[in-house]
């Protein structure tokens, strides 16, 4: 067996296409043909649909087909299998905007993941509503962008932002508690590459206070979602969550504090995930290869 260096760069294939007999092998030949060495074969077909799902990443090491030829490569594979595909490098760091209004939780937790290395990609930018973070924002040598948004100005500062995300290369948007509902328009620019993170009371504890209404209620567990972000309001494809029980014993304080450590926590996983190339969207449902 090959030796894995952990520091080796590889290659990542995602690919969902209809289940066929040979279509692991074929994929498999390719690379070790190749002399490529598969540190992850990860599958999974649908049994409803008979669709598959794949996820092949090898060591680029001593890989004959130089890198910016494999897709060129791959692409009679994938046309016989009829794939929608992607390709992705181990090294790869995908420039990334970080939207955020008021509270502070969830950028300062990811500004910390990054800062210790947990996390591919680069921010370039971070892009809010409000002036409250600036400082915060600004103390990490980050740019702060502040857009004030109202009704009658929304669309127009939109378009602002999306000059500024294109003007800075940016490839993926993280909603770190952004109070803002993105309009359509702006949403269609980031096909699942805007990730967002909320409670998960939705929709029986919606509004301004969800956690006061469940705090009333007396629930026993309270969770956070992160999913991708789509014209329809917190419905995307989910990519992660988790929950934690609460009792009578907690106050409204607990609910948010336990909430808002889930929300970290949940946001910085689906993050990850998505930056190393482990997730496919498909009928508004992803397959995460964790």
């Amino acid at each position: 067996m090959a030796e894995y260096d952990s520091s080796s760069r590889t290659a990542i294939v995602l690919m969902k296409c209809p289940d066929r007999r040979g279509l692991v092998r074929e994929i498999a030949d390719f690379i070790s043909s190749h002399a490529g060495n598969i540190l992850h074969a990860d599958n999974h077909l649908d049994y409803e649909t008979r669709e598959f799902f794949g996820r092949f990443e090898w060591e680029l090491k001593e890989f004959a087909i130089p890198a910016e030829n494999i897709a060129a490569a791959f692409q009679p594979i994938a046309d016989l299998y009829s794939m929608e595909w992607q390709l992705h490098f181990s090294d790869e760091k995908p420039k990334v905007a970080i939207f955020v209004s008021k509270l502070a939780h969830c950028l300062i937790d990811l500004l910390h993941r990054w800062e210790i290395g947990e996390m591919a990609g680069t921010v370039v930018a971070v892009i809010s509503n409000h002036n409250d973070l600036r400082g915060a924002v600004e103390r990490q040598g980050l740019p702060f962008y502040c857009f004030p948004i109202t009704q009658q100005n929304k669309r127009m500062q939109e378009a602002k932002e999306l000059e500024l995300l294109k003007s800075l290369g940016v490839e993926i948007l993280v909603l770190a508690r952004y109070m803002q509902v993105f309009t359509d328009q702006f949403t269609a620019q980031f096909p699942n590459r805007a990730i967002n993170i909320h409670h998960s009371f939705l929709p029986a504890f919606g509004g301004n206070s969800p956690y006061a209404r469940a705090y009333e209620r007396g629930v026993k567990l309270i969770g956070a979602t992160s999913h991708y972000v789509t014209p329809h309001l917190d419905a995307g494809p989910i990519i992660e969550q988790d929950v934690v029980r609460v009792t009578h014993r907690d106050t409204l304080a607990d609910f948010i504090r336990k909430g808002r450590d889930l929300e970290r926590i949940v946001l910085g996983r689906a993050v990850r995930l998505h930056l190393q190339g482990r997730i496919l969207s498909w009928a508004n449902k992803t397959v995460v290869f964790d």
